[in-house]
């Protein structure tokens, strides 16, 4: 009979494939650098007779058939961590154990309004929060390490499940005393914004080509001479008279702007809104537990904003 490899020997080689170092895989293991690294060898010497990795002193690369063997072991270790949820549960939906994501422009804002009625329903479940960038997330969710992630789009998630949970309008954000803030136009249209004045969140952040989008310009704009890492800085750059930008209403309504010396318009029909959503992958087999999860933050989404009547607001 075949000696077989062991989960957790499978577990030692996924994370040094992830992660190309010996140290940070066995950080994430929970083990020393030198278990980790026997049980790799071992897997290799003893177990599969095969070079997984190649060592060098500065760095660690997967062989062709450890990239390949690691993608396998993903399916194994996956089926494994469902035979235990599964007796831990009982298959209640959203009970025991669960990760979601969230990018830095919904979490903070949406998050702290609707986890106390989530735990109230579900008094099971043990939620797991991790905040990044879209393109981080939907790659730690296709390695099996999110169950869910709460993403804006438009965005490319064809290899994911989605479940829309509805618009998320912007607003024009500019200084008290600006043109457009005094205007009596109750919204702001796209044409009327000057590009020069825009300030955008840095690369890497949805919202910043969403807010392009909004404006009908193209992502190479040369009028975001300041680059922020937050909506929080962002405001601060408005409401010291550095220029204009764009929020979401998610984060108008959760109190961003509250205090601050800008004024806000929506803007008019013409500009796009994003659309938040809920993605996860299609082969999940959890599927009761992301769509309890969907109904619930659909449900709560809806009250979130300020409906179909947009005052205009001078904070």
């Amino acid at each position: 009979m075949a000696v077989l490899p062991t989960l957790r020997q499978l577990q030692f080689l996924v994370a040094v494939v992830d992660t190309r170092h010996f140290g940070r895989a066995a950080e994430r293991c929970r083990v020393t650098q030198s278990t980790l690294s026997a049980g790799l060898k071992e897997l290799e010497d003893t177990v599969l007779q095969a070079r997984l990795v190649e060592r060098t002193k500065r760095k660690v690369l997967p062989t062709p058939l450890g990239a390949e063997i690691a993608e396998q072991a993903r399916a194994l270790l996956a089926g494994a961590e469902r035979l235990v949820e599964t007796a831990r549960t009982g298959g209640a939906p959203l009970a025991g154990p669960f990760r979601l994501g969230t990018i830095p422009t919904i979490g903070p804002f949406v998050l702290p309004r609707v986890l106390e009625g989530l735990r109230a329903a579900y008094p099971e479940l043990k939620l797991f929060l991790r905040e990044d960038l879209t393109a981080n997330l939907l790659e730690r969710l296709r390695r099996g390490e999110l169950e869910a992630a709460l993403i804006a789009q438009p965005y490319d998630v064809a290899d994911f499940a989605v479940l829309d949970l509805g618009p998320d309008p912007f607003w024009l954000a500019a200084p008290r005393n600006h043109p457009l803030i005094r205007s009596k136009a109750k919204t702001v249209s796209a044409a009327d914004i000057d590009p020069s004045e825009l300030l955008l969140l840095e690369d890497g952040h949805c919202l910043r080509g969403h807010a392009l989008s909004a404006c009908h310009l193209g992502m190479g704009t040369r009028g975001d001479r300041f680059q922020a890492t937050s909506l929080y800085t962002l405001v601060e750059m408005v409401a010291n008279g550095l220029g204009v930008t764009f929020l979401p209403e998610i984060a108008i309504t959760a109190g961003l702007v509250r205090g601050a010396a800008i004024g806000l318009k929506p803007l008019a029909k013409d500009s796009p809104p994003r659309r938040l959503g809920l993605v996860w992958r299609k082969s999940y087999h959890r599927e009761g537990d992301v769509a309890a999860l969907g109904v619930y933050l659909k449900g709560r989404m809806a009250t979130l904003r300020f409906g179909r009547r947009h005052p205009v607001v001078r904070a």
